[in-house]
């Protein structure tokens, strides 16, 4: 049978997710700060020991560079037990690496303590919060050490612990000559090693907590292992209770993002209240490893089910097989249940035995980028930056040949303002403001200071309208190339420094299998006979969220609706998202499906040129990569256009489907 006859309704779709007419401004009365029972019981009387009690932990940060006030937030207004910080993405070791090469003192967050400890760490110390953070970076010690001198200065004296082991640039040369491969291109381990850190798991974090530390710095662990080892301290949780290490590492993936679990980067940004003040996110956990998420009382930012439900989709990969160094996580049966205005349920998540290897992010001196922006206003702005882009290379070329210095190894153009990102499918509209980005790469940092000094004299060249944003040359830089591959855990020792004492843990090194499970299919999906269809843009049908693993990019959707799962299955397949981005990926498109959220997630490789610091693009993480996808036209019947908000019955124009 033919498809019926299609309509575009995209036209008449009003945005998903209007605001309510007025947002109220959120109540910030002080609240008060004084020591509080943190840890709740069910019955004030258990002599049988069934206290079901909560640990409340606090997610701070999502990254180097997230804002100051998450810390005091959370610690004078969340009535947390745990204060946890996650600093470290590969392009921030990379970034590290770069600034230790510099100054060795230097090679972890320095923001950790000249900005959050420095604000919260009286507050801290009265109330017995304890401090998870895996802001030491690839200099752990350098960490703690800048930490005791801030903490001395104000005269407190917290036990802080350093869980050491992760650095594994001492074996280079053993892994080297033993032919260590890079875990996806399979090349070989080069020379010219930069810093090699495991990615270590929670067991070392429980320990150091077990010890009596009152603040806990790692140098590279997994995002989620700040919360998983507190919440493994609290309860008690053993290495092998895998359920419950996946429940609990899940409640970190779900934080590690700071407001990304409470509104930040939500599909329907305009229901989102009160940006300015947005509540950094809570987990309240429980001992069978359910938890509900929440914020700060009286602060902005939304938390419901699409907001979780997007965040739990965040950057992962296959979800029966979620691959970390404590457990296996299985994601796809996770339920997402609101509670209120404040709070979600989330439970569902099943683990199993970890791997025995270790991930290793390593880094490297690739030669040096430099990148320049000129801005230009006026008619036809696109095609006067493009070619005012075309003679920076070609002039600055000519320069490089006369002085005897080979081409550059990579140039790169992109338009802000003229829809780079979307390529043939960028809008027509003749933008009278563009901004040129000129990206070049060379082994030679002389010759990309020759390449600086040609951006400036386009200002008086060209283009008219021809203006320029950014302050001075552009700066040349180290480019970090990242380099990963896996390690047996037998081989990398882990222990914690407390007050002194060195205190080793043992890792289990038996591992389970990094496959995944069968996969799960939804149900089918058929148009009712005789029904007409009509096009609404994906954006009507489902919220989406998108970031990096390397060079692959993730697109996590979401159903609307739950019944609306089998027709996106049905639709949009991983060949259409494969055409919608050829001009970005160039690797095959997977495709997985979590029925507990009615989710879908996609992983694009090779479509983020190189991803992190490697990648030459304004968005090497590929953040907007889900917005594209939501740009995508769906075919549906005209009644389920109707139900997703895009028409009236009145406005639908059809033909007479097919029979």
């Amino acid at each position: 049978m033919a498809l019926p006859e299609r309509t575009s309704a995209a036209s008449r779709c009003p945005p998903p997710g209007r605001p309510p007419a007025s947002v109220p401004h959120a109540d910030r009365r002080a609240l008060s700060s004084t020591l509080h029972a943190r840890v709740t019981e069910s019955r004030l009387n258990d002599p049988a020991g069934t206290i079901q009690r909560t640990v409340r932990i606090g997610g701070a940060s999502g990254f180097w560079g997230d804002s100051m006030v998450g810390a005091p937030q959370l610690v004078r207004h969340g009535r947390i037990d745990y204060l946890v910080f996650d600093y470290l993405a590969e392009t921030t070791m990379a970034i590290l690496a770069a600034a230790r090469a510099r100054r060795p003192e230097l090679g972890y967050a320095t923001d950790f303590v000249d900005s959050a400890m420095k604000q919260v760490l009286p507050d801290v110390m009265r109330q017995g919060i304890k401090v998870i953070a895996n802001a030491g970076g690839i200099h752990p010690h350098g960490c703690a050490a800048a930490l005791e001198a801030l903490a001395q200065r104000m005269g407190l004296q917290p036990r802080i612990a350093v869980v050491d082991g992760d650095d594994i640039s001492a074996r280079l040369g053993e892994l080297r000559a033993a032919g260590t491969r890079e875990m996806e291109t399979g090349a070989p381990l080069p020379a010219d090693v930069l810093s090699a850190n495991a990615y270590l798991g929670a067991l070392p974090i429980a320990r150091a907590l077990a010890a009596g530390a009152d603040i806990v710095i790692t140098g590279r662990a997994v995002d989620s292992a700040v919360t998983l080892g507190a919440l493994m301290h609290a309860f008690g949780w053993a290495a092998d209770d895998y359920d419950r290490l996946a429940a609990g590492s899940l409640a970190g993936h779900i934080i590690e993002c700071g407001c990304q679990a409470t509104g930040g980067l939500h599909t329907d940004w305009q229901r989102v209240p009160d940006w300015a003040h947005i509540g950094y996110p809570i987990v309240e956990c429980t001992a069978d490893g359910s938890f509900v998420l929440t914020k700060p009382p009286g602060t902005g930012g939304l938390i419901d089910r699409a907001c979780v439900a997007e965040q739990l989709l965040y950057e992962i990969g296959d979800p029966s097989a979620y691959l970390l160094p404590d457990v296996t996580c299985d994601f796809r049966d996770v339920r997402i249940e609101p509670l209120d205005a404040e709070r979600v349920r989330v439970s569902g998540a099943h683990g199993r035995a970890p791997t025995d290897t270790y991930k290793v992010s390593a880094t490297r001196l690739d030669g040096y980028r430099c990148a320049g922006m000129v801005a230009i206003v006026g008619i036809d702005a696109a095609a006067k930056a493009r070619r005012t882009g075309a003679a920076i290379l070609e002039r600055t070329r000519g320069l490089l040949a006369a002085a005897g210095l080979p081409d550059y190894r990579a140039a790169h153009l992109e338009l802000f303002g003229a829809e780079t990102l979307y390529g043939a499918r960028a809008r027509g509209s003749a933008t009278r403001e563009a901004m040129l980005r000129v990206v070049v790469d060379h082994p030679l940092k002389p010759a990309l200071e020759i390449f600086a000094r040609e951006i400036a004299p386009s200002g008086t060249s060209w283009s008219p309208g021809t203006t320029m944003p950014g302050g001075g040359r552009p700066a040349v830089s180290p480019l970090i190339e990242p380099f990963s591959f896996l390690l047996a855990k037998r081989g990398v020792p882990v222990h914690v420094t407390l007050g002194g004492e060195r205190i080793a843990v043992e890792i289990p090194s038996a591992g389970g299998s990094a496959d995944g499970l069968p996969p799960i299919e939804p149900p089918g999906w058929t148009d009712p006979p005789g029904t007409p269809l009509v096009e609404v843009p994906l954006v009507r049908l489902a919220w989406a969220r998108s970031g990096d693993k390397g060079d692959i990019a993730n697109i996590g959707l979401v159903a609307r609706r739950a019944e609306w799962l089998p027709l996106l299955w049905d639709r949009v397949t991983p060949e259409v998202v494969r055409r919608w981005f050829a001009h970005l990926a160039h690797g095959p498109v997977e495709r997985y499906h979590l029925p507990g959220i009615a989710g879908i997630n996609f992983m694009l490789h090779g479509a983020l040129a190189g991803g992190g610091p490697a990648s030459p693009r304004f968005d090497p993480l590929g953040k907007g990569m889900a917005q594209i996808l939501l740009d995508l036209p769906v075919a549906v019947p005209a009644s389920l256009a109707i139900d997703a908000g895009c028409q009236s019955p009145s406005s639908i124009t059809t033909r007479p489907a097919a029979t």
